[in-house]
């Protein structure tokens, strides 16, 4: 498993982080029908939830919380996991992508946190989670070119790679994807975290034939 450590300024700003990790190795389908069914259920239990009201979940507010504590509006770089609850209570559903990045997806909404999914393979060398520097390059995932200053990211010994607003193209997982790594971010240091990390690698067993899964909480 790739290792991680979290600065001290972020460590200073948000004392209470605790990042989740999970590597496995898995086999990318482009669909599971399965999955789908299990991703429309839970789309149907945040439908009814008012939009205004998103905020205010426990671990989505903790962590727009740590985001106005490094420097970043959370209104205007949404978290991931906030951005999935309102497309789906404005109707707009979740993109179908593959069946790793749809139980990423699927992790993400029933556990409230946001997740970064990334082919692990891809990332070199150890891990820093960090804050982003002004003028720093950084092309997201369906975002092209995102100012990353102050946003709380991850580094490895190429650049910045992944945030919970929006991952990078240059670590996305592809159908060449064959061991994951994901970085579960709970700002708010919410308990229960073992059994949360324990369901997403039963999902991914599930949904994605993964095997030799490692978990560790940083």
């Amino acid at each position: 498993m790739k290792k991680i450590n979290i600065s001290d300024t972020i460590k200073k700003a948000v004392p209470n982080i605790k990042l989740g990790l999970l590597s496995a190795d898995v086999v990318f389908e482009k669909e599971n029908k399965e999955l789908q069914n299990a991703v429309n259920e839970e789309i149907k239990r945040i439908f009814n939830i008012s939009i205004d009201t998103v905020k205010e979940i426990s671990k989505i507010k903790s962590s727009r919380e740590a985001y106005k504590a490094l420097g970043k509006e959370p209104a205007r770089y949404r978290l991931s996991v906030e951005a999935l609850h309102r497309r789906i209570i404005k109707g707009k559903g979740i993109y179908q992508i593959s069946n790793l990045v749809d139980t990423i997806n699927l992790a993400s909404i029933k556990t409230g946190y946001s997740i970064g999914g990334y082919d692990e393979a891809k990332i070199k060398g150890d891990i820093l989670f960090d804050l982003g520097k002004a003028g720093e390059d950084y092309e997201a995932i369906g975002r092209g070119k995102m100012n990353i200053e102050n946003l709380p990211v991850f580094r490895d010994d190429v650049s910045a790679f992944g945030s919970p607003t929006s991952d990078s193209v240059r670590t996305m997982i592809t159908e060449n994807t064959s061991r994951i790594f994901l970085i579960v971010i709970n700002f708010g240091g919410h308990e229960n975290f073992d059994a949360e990390l324990n369901e997403t690698a039963d999902l991914f067993g599930k949904f994605c034939s993964a095997k030799n899964i490692e978990i560790k909480i940083k």
